[in-house]
């Protein structure tokens, strides 16, 4: 690595305090990393140089691409338009079952990829027809000082950002980083601390933490997402006890998604999840009164529709991750009885459909 190269990726890190007993303690995320001089912490991009703690991976990626924007999951979030998405490497949590863990679980500096800087995201965003750039794959916590920037850039070119997280993060940093943010769909993995310990190694409550913040402190939109593993999370009172919380804390119009688990990292003597179980666990959320409950990882043309919480026609049809019909006039209401629908909305559906179109992005002048 050159010594530009060098300048490039590190930044200095924003939260963090001296110790007495001479450690450096990163204050960004629950998991309170107390580092003596280079040492990183859990996450592996946060690291300790001199007096100083720096993020690694400023400006780096492990790889853009082009998904829709129903893939993060959003479904009330511009249907049908184009996301520019990138991760970087690392994670906060220790999640067994990642879905991502090539990426999240990598200390392989040599898997980030492309180099941009946030002014060139925010271009790129607008070369390839992206409405909203979204920080994802791994969790964007943890690179939140190159996110927050990459979203001011968005920001000027007149781009939205999204960020796709588990929310595992300090209250102070947690109020500057979903401040930059259009919307964000966080993961509420579990809903028992004995899962979050024994399978992400962290804490239920910092993360019911951030989703009363982000919905009731914010304007950043926000959707759940909860991966439903046999045997693990998919108990009917858990269910029951979770989607109630939900209701009574977030309120009734917060899109929940529940996804289903296909063995992997970890867990790969676990059984995908079937079916039924998408199917049941949609049936408690909506008989909690959550009006607007998804299944998400299965082919489930009423699991993925948009119904109109009022007079319960079918606004937003999709297969997958295609729009098939789209019942909304120019401002986000029904056009069958002019109930306005929970969510952000443009003037129409885009167009992109289920296309997965990976793009590189060179840091020009480099």
């Amino acid at each position: 690595m050159t010594a530009r190269d060098e300048a490039f990726d590190t930044h200095p890190a924003q939260w963090w305090h001296a110790l007495e007993d001479g450690r450096l303690q990163c204050d960004l995320c629950p998991r309170d990393c107390r580092l003596h001089d280079g040492q990183r912490g859990l996450c592996f991009v946060r690291a300790r140089q001199g007096d100083a703690i720096v993020l690694t991976t400023y400006g780096r990626s492990s790889g853009f691409c082009v998904d829709p924007i129903e893939k993060k999951p959003l479904n009330h979030f511009h249907p049908g338009s184009a996301v520019l998405s990138f991760g970087t490497a690392g994670c906060n949590l220790a999640c067994k079952f990642c879905q991502n863990w090539d990426i999240s679980k990598s200390r392989e500096m040599d898997r980030l990829m492309d180099r941009a800087s946030p002014a060139r995201i925010a271009e790129a965003a607008r070369e390839t027809g992206s409405r909203s750039v979204a920080f994802t794959y791994n969790d964007p916590v943890i690179f939140a000082e190159y996110a927050m920037d990459t979203a001011d850039a968005c920001r000027e070119a007149g781009v939205m950002t999204v960020a796709v997280t588990a929310g595992y993060i300090h209250a102070e940093p947690r109020r500057a980083f979903f401040a930059k943010m259009d919307a964000a769909n966080i993961d509420l993995k579990a809903f028992t601390e004995d899962f979050y310990f024994r399978q992400t190694g962290a804490h239920l409550a910092p993360v019911l933490d951030t989703l009363q913040h982000v919905k009731h402190e914010t304007t950043c939109w926000l959707e759940l997402t909860t991966l439903l593993i046999p045997g693990q999370n998919d108990d009917s009172a858990e269910l029951d006890a979770m989607t109630r919380w939900i209701a009574d804390h977030l309120g009734t119009d917060v899109p929940l998604h529940f996804t289903a688990f296909h063995p992997d990292y970890k867990m790969t003597g676990v059984p995908p999840t079937p079916s039924t179980t998408l199917t049941r666990a949609r049936r408690i959320a909506q008989e909690n009164g959550l009006l607007h409950v998804y299944t998400g990882n299965v082919h489930d043309r009423e699991g993925g529709t948009t119904f109109c919480a009022a007079c319960h026609a079918a606004l937003i049809e999709r297969d997958w991750h295609k729009v098939l019909r789209y019942d909304l006039d120019e401002q986000g209401a029904c056009v069958h009885c002019g109930t306005a629908l929970a969510g952000r909305f443009g003037t129409g559906a885009g167009g992109f459909g289920p296309r997965r179109m990976p793009v590189r992005i060179a840091a020009r002048g480099a």
